[in-house]
């Protein structure tokens, strides 16, 4: 029975150990998925802590139960490292480390290509290698597999090369990871079927494409289609707002239309690691062949623009309001997190907010009941180890202005209207809930 078979039923009979490189906000639900799916499954990190947390049976990721952790740890079906040694033990290695954004937003593949280096050594015939790190088109083909390569052992024919992007979208608990369809592609059909029937035993539905280059666009177009759509509907509401019209209301009552409209929402600005960030990597890739998207970048240039708008709406109230500027006003920013219900800060528009607010002189408080403390980042490390400040009512009539960035439930908003003397909402929260206070501004 030829080797590929034999690895098929091996997976069949969850005799395979899967490896996930890189256990943040992608790899760990991964690595759960897996172990949950029966497969042994070891977890690799150069971050310590996060073994550390999961041999304790701890979850460091909100939308990572721990319980569930603690039961696969128990049970012995999952592990975590920082010995890449451990590579040995594996037969499928996927690779789930960031892929940000360098200075001059040119794409940083540094994560992906000392991971593939620190493979080759532990490479061996008839592995399978996944990467599942959002990139441009090609990356797996001429970054990737050379590196691979470089050992000896050659993609296709000695073992298996797969990309496969992930799809998780942290907090959603309408759809978990493992009912999330699963694209997978690769450039060799002994390839795609291992890596198929890998995926297919993880999670509910796989969707294969004829190659690495289509599943790597596959990503870039989801996350492209929601960008343009959000700097479409900021830009109206930009216009709207100049024509005293309630964006808000527009979409809640186009969105009836029940054929050719799809509700996007406006804010001050995108967050998360793909949405922000995926644009760039295309139109980098797109002048490789002599073209400009000017679409994408006019998307992006839109969104990066939100977030001093609605420091300059903010600033406006101020003056018209309470006859002040923003030297010396206390604002108090309410959410941190990039979206609601999350405690993932990566590219929020929030941080961004509290920069541009205190190059102004404002002095800045910021509460998240999901983040207590600003993380170390790329871009603001200067707010790195910041406390959020305790939900304390009496203290709101202390700030000229209370800044709502992100609409987590579970707030008490109403209390925040009726004890604030001005609050800019940003995400239409309030009027979503009801509260008419006239201190209430949209942002």
């Amino acid at each position: 029975m030829p080797q590929l078979d034999l690895l098929i039923e091996r997976i069949a009979a969850r005799d395979f150990t899967v490896g996930v490189i890189g256990l943040g906000y992608v790899g760990l639900p991964l690595a759960c998925a897996a172990a949950g799916a029966g497969f042994r499954v070891v977890g690799f990190d150069v971050d310590p802590a996060k073994p550390a947390a999961i041999a304790a049976g701890r979850s460091y990721l909100k939308h990572a139960p721990a319980g569930k952790l603690a039961e696969l740890v128990a049970a012995g079906r999952m592990t975590a490292t920082t010995d890449f040694e451990r590579l040995r033990e594996v037969e499928a290695m996927i690779i789930c480390v960031p892929t940000p954004l360098a200075a001059h937003r040119e794409p940083d593949l540094s994560f992906v290509e000392s991971t593939a280096a620190a493979i080759v050594p532990r490479l061996r015939r008839d592995h399978l290698v996944v990467l599942e790190s959002t990139t441009w088109p090609g990356t797996t083909e001429e970054v990737v597999r050379p590196i691979l390569e470089s050992g000896g052992l050659r993609a296709g024919l000695d073992f298996f090369l797969a990309f496969s992007p992930e799809r998780e979208d942290p907090g959603n608990s309408e759809h978990p990871m493992a009912q999330i369809p699963k694209i997978v592609g690769a450039d060799d059909e002994g390839s795609l079927r291992l890596a198929d029937r890998l995926y297919g035993s993880i999670v509910a539905r796989t969707v294969p494409v004829s190659s690495t280059r289509t599943a790597e666009a596959v990503k870039l177009t989801e996350n492209i289609f929601r960008a343009v759509n959000i700097a479409l509907v900021n830009e109206l509401k930009v216009v709207f707002d100049a024509m005293d019209i309630n964006v808000w209301e527009v979409i809640e009552a186009a969105k009836s239309k029940p054929f050719g409209y799809m509700p996007f929402y406006p804010g001050p600005g995108l967050g998360g690691h793909c949405i922000p960030i995926d644009p760039f990597y295309l139109t980098w890739k797109a002048h490789e062949f002599g073209i400009t998207t000017r679409f994408v970048e006019l998307a992006g240039e839109i969104n990066s623009a939100m977030p001093g708008r609605v420091v300059e709406k903010l600033a406006r109230y101020l003056d018209a309001e309470q006859s002040r500027g923003l030297n010396g006003s206390r604002v108090l920013l309410i959410g941190l997190a990039y979206k609601k219900n999350v405690d993932d800060t990566r590219e929020s528009p929030a941080l961004r907010l509290i920069e541009l607010l205190e190059a102004r002189g404002a002095k800045v408080d910021f509460f998240d009941p999901h983040v207590r403390e600003i993380p170390v980042t790329r871009e603001h490390r200067a707010l790195t180890g910041r406390r959020s400040v305790a939900w304390d009512v009496e203290a709101f009539p202390h700030y000229h202005a209370a800044l709502i960035a992100t609409d987590h439930d579970g707030v008490d908003y109403a209390a925040l209207a009726a004890r604030s003397a001005l609050v800019i909402d940003t995400r239409n929260v309030c009027a979503r809930l009801g509260l008419k206070a006239p201190n209430v501004r949209p942002a």
